[in-house]
């Protein structure tokens, strides 16, 4: 077992990562002042890991689209009651996720720690899959996925990654489709548990008011010792430049909604973590709410408080992504593009960087007042092959150069525009 004291000379705390025996990773956290625990227990799938292969494999495997999702659902239910009900009995608060490329199950609680760990790494690591609830699944999940088919904000996006995206899988809804979700059986589900819900691929962090010593103990006992496969899981060739410039639906919303997203090559690891809080302080320079764009463009009315910037990102895919709601979308699209080409060759205000650069420290800092967003960001972190801590240190010592740097990189011929438009009643 090897043991790293993570130290931050910034804000006066550390928190230990320890490489089990088991081969899991797992991120301790104790926070003083506190009267809660946040467990997180995750492991680097999600719903882009459909080809894979391990060393016990001769050759790659494709699996439907969706079943990361599926398998996330299954797994909460035991053969005797659900982990859900055995948390309740605690008064804990628990519940899972799975994205593009993460599936975490996670509970809270502000007492019977300890009991409540057990449940988390029992369920997780004895998974109870029949033919009859694998069935059962498929109804339940179809209806989600035709439940998210006429919400506006949620097409927006995935038609948006679909027309960026040529073979990705990351232009697929990550609960599948109905189609896909249908070839699901136990015997996959099983296959995809015993690859990617290997220790070696997971994290387990924990933050918050709770012994370590109790949380290791309980770790020494119940993890199960897992050898390193040789996991590979790979996301198909993808062309460099967008499927589609523009591509549009028509559904039930009081005004029209788009997406404008700038297709860019991957980045993985520490780089990516590194690029995306560039990104992220370049678009929030260039189109923040104190930017002379929003200003101006606000007070015209060609947008609203909705408009707003991010950078979606992860393994396989990276994108800095503007979007909202706005009577003349296609204006909206025109009038970025030529800001992005200004700032390109005027810069961008420096007084805007060092504001926006101080106001995404300061929302770093402000994660460490919260259990459960420490706990998270700590398994991100480590998913991403970095800690905590860096991340702090990766955004002081961003700089004006590196932020031009990301602008001139970005390539406006080389996005998409996704719109809503409503459906005239």
């Amino acid at each position: 077992m090897k043991k790293d004291i993570i130290k931050s000379s910034r804000l006066g705390e550390s928190y230990t990562r320890i490489k089990h025996d088991s081969g899991l990773t797992v991120c301790l956290y104790p926070m003083k002042g506190f009267s809660s625990a946040f467990a997180i227990f995750g492991t680097r799938y999600g719903s882009v890991d459909t080809t894979f292969k391990t060393n016990e494999d001769k050759d790659f495997i494709t699996v439907p689209e969706g079943i990361a999702h599926y398998l996330e659902h299954k797994l909460f239910e035991g053969e005797e009651c659900s982990a859900f009900e055995n948390f309740s009995k605690t008064g804990a608060y628990s519940n899972a996720f799975t994205s593009f490329d993460t599936t975490a199950y996670h509970f809270s609680c502000s007492q019977h720690f300890g009991e409540n760990l057990r449940t988390l790494l029992d369920f997780v690591q004895n998974p109870y899959f029949t033919d009859e609830n694998v069935q059962k699944e498929q109804g339940i999940i179809a209806q989600e996925i035709k439940s998210y088919l006429d919400d506006p904000g949620w097409r927006v996006m995935f038609n948006g990654l679909g027309a960026v995206y040529h073979n990705n899988p990351v232009r697929i809804d990550i609960a599948g489709t109905v189609e896909s979700i249908s070839h699901i059986s136990k015997e996959l589900l099983y296959r995809c548990y015993n690859t990617f819900y290997n220790l070696n691929n997971m994290t387990l962090s924990v933050a918050g008011n709770f012994d370590p010593d109790e949380a290791l103990k309980i770790c020494d006992e119940m993890l199960k010792p897992s050898k390193d496969i040789g996991l590979q899981a790979v996301v198909p060739d993808e062309p460099a430049f967008v499927k589609e410039r523009r591509v549009t639906q028509k559904l039930y919303c009081a005004l029209p909604l788009f997406q404008i997203a700038f297709k860019m090559p991957n980045f993985s690891g520490r780089e990516c973590e590194i690029k995306h809080f560039i990104y992220d302080i370049m678009l929030e320079s260039s189109f923040g709410s104190f930017s002379p764009f929003y200003s101006r463009f606000y007070e015209s009315g060609l947008i609203n408080d909705t408009f707003s910037t991010g950078v979606f990102r992860g393994r396989g895919f990276f994108m800095p992504m503007i979007s909202g709601d706005s009577r003349d979308p296609d204006k909206v699209y025109e009038e970025v593009v030529k800001e992005l080409n200004r700032l390109k060759n005027d810069g961008i205000p420096r007084n805007d960087f060092e504001t926006v650069k101080k106001t995404t420290y300061g929302d770093l800092i402000g994660l460490f007042n919260n259990v459960g967003s420490v706990a998270k960001s700590a398994m991100s972190a480590d998913f991403y092959d970095t800690d905590l801590y860096e991340l702090l240190e990766t955004v002081a010592e961003i700089t004006y150069d590196d932020v031009m740097k990301a602008l001139s990189d970005i390539d406006t011929e080389n996005s998409n525009l996704s719109i809503i438009e409503p459906i005239e009643r």
